[in-house]
């Protein structure tokens, strides 16, 4: 990646931050954590790498990517309208009455989101399901996934990287979101992850470890992910939950928070 490039995702994510702030600032509550801290990812698979067309939502030929961690919908939204799929203003809907933005993603309301997420680990099944079909049909797109780190306690997870990894789903690349902490705390208290990357390997990924808030390793991660063609590809992403919210970023419990528009604007304006 060139350094205009790099430049140029860098100010696009702090943009979407910017937007993520102010949406659930303005409904008052919010998944504020764990939207935070995939923006880089988001904003690296839409702007940069993945190939999709605002204009037609539904096109065939499209990449798609599903966020297992379907919580994480405000950021996903920021980066989509700020992408064209539909207006910004549409943010300050956000979980409101009559909405197209609910609080976890939906394909049936949300312009631009391939699939339905947020009952923790379905997410991931769907994403392995879209990539055999694609593959049944022969088709040559790709599929992305983002799965959290609290989210990898369920079984659901393991039991869909074993059948991706027996099956070899090369046109698979997920992510996860390891940003140490899930809703009630850290997860080395709740349920020790260990060594995630040895796990995926294990399970037959080609599997990576890099700074999730490095565009440029991350896409070049993503980079040799796509040009072997045996497995299918585990990015584990450190990452630091609440990434770029200045009263959220290393706070225990910043999963949900609620916050005022006020603390969003001065959150926002630390970003400038």
């Amino acid at each position: 990646m060139d350094k205009e490039t790099e430049q140029f995702l860098k100010t696009q994510a702090k943009e979407i931050r910017k937007l993520t702030i102010e949406e659930i600032g303005n409904l008052g509550t919010g998944h504020i954590g764990g939207a935070m801290s995939i923006i880089d990812l988001l904003t690296l698979l839409y702007f940069h790498r993945m190939k999709v067309d605002p204009k037609n939502p539904r096109w065939e030929e499209r990449d798609q990517l599903v966020v297992s961690k379907g919580h994480s919908g405000p950021a996903v939204y920021a980066t989509l309208a700020l992408k064209g799929f539909f207006p910004v203003d549409w943010l300050k809907t956000l979980n409101k009455g009559g909405t197209n933005l609910p609080s976890h993603c939906d394909r049936n309301k949300t312009p631009g989101i391939d699939m339905t997420t947020g009952s923790l680990g379905q997410g991931f099944s769907a994403a392995i399901g879209i990539a055999v079909g694609l593959r049944m049909d022969k088709r040559t797109q790709t599929v992305y996934t983002i799965i959290g780190d609290g989210e990898s306690d369920e079984g659901q997870i393991w039991e869909g990287a074993l059948f991706a990894g027996f099956h070899k789903l090369s046109n698979l690349v997920a992510f996860t979101d390891y940003n140490k902490q899930q809703l009630d705390g850290f997860t080395k208290d709740i349920l020790d992850l260990g060594d995630l990357a040895a796990k995926w390997s294990a399970f037959g990924w080609f599997t990576q470890e890099v700074d999730g808030h490095d565009v440029a390793a991350l896409d070049s991660a993503i980079e040799k992910a796509l040009a072997q063609k045996e497995k299918p590809s585990m990015i584990v992403m450190h990452t630091i939950k609440g990434k770029g919210c200045n009263f959220a970023e290393g706070v225990e419990k910043n999963h949900s928070m609620a916050f005022d528009m006020a603390k969003a604007k001065e959150a926002i304006a630390a970003l400038a």
